[in-house]
């Protein structure tokens, strides 16, 4: 079975988080921050882009 895109399967590019507000964190020491929080869903995002972008070379 393939993974890759077809018409039934659409392959959209991936979209970036949303950066949290300097004020979402409440500066109480959580673990996880807000920002922690962030930093991963951003690693994810840029693995996903650059398996994206190896898939649609010219976009």
């Amino acid at each position: 079975m393939s993974a890759a895109p077809t018409a039934a399967r659409p392959d959209p590019r991936p979209q970036p988080p949303v950066q949290p507000d300097p004020e979402d964190c409440c500066r109480s020491g959580c673990n996880p921050c807000v920002f922690d929080l962030y930093d991963e869903a951003l690693a994810r995002y840029e693995r996903e882009l650059a398996a994206w972008r190896a898939r649609h070379p010219d976009a």
